[in-house]
């Protein structure tokens, strides 16, 4: 999977927008950040992981999901592109973007793709 899948698919979501974030390029939902990708093109960040969610992703993957002291003390989760399966990635972001969008607009969303 590469950040360029991640776009694809948080596109085809209402209301994702490339923004910025700290200066690096990222992907916004309804104004608030959704994720980014590092410089490296590998690692991406991910918002909304739980302490005890991310701990049993990365106790299960350690070499696809980690967590460097900057992140340690947030709910968030990097993850390596290159080795995770794409419905992973899209499960959280979509989980995030959901996390963000306005009541009205996962109703109209919802009814849409049900």
């Amino acid at each position: 999977m590469t950040f360029e899948d991640v776009r694809a698919f948080a596109f085809k979501l209402p209301g994702v927008a490339d923004g910025t974030a700290y200066g690096h390029p990222c992907l916004k939902a309804h104004g608030k950040f959704l994720t980014r990708v590092w410089d490296d093109g590998d690692t991406l960040v991910c918002p909304g992981v739980g302490f005890d969610e991310r701990e049993l992703l990365i106790e299960a993957e350690p070499e696809t999901f980690f967590v460097t002291d900057h992140y340690k003390n947030y709910p968030y989760i990097l993850i390596r592109l290159s080795r995770v399966e794409a419905g992973t990635v899209e499960r959280l972001i979509e989980r995030r973007w959901r996390a963000t969008a306005p009541r009205k607009l996962l109703k109209a969303h919802d009814a849409e793709t049900a």
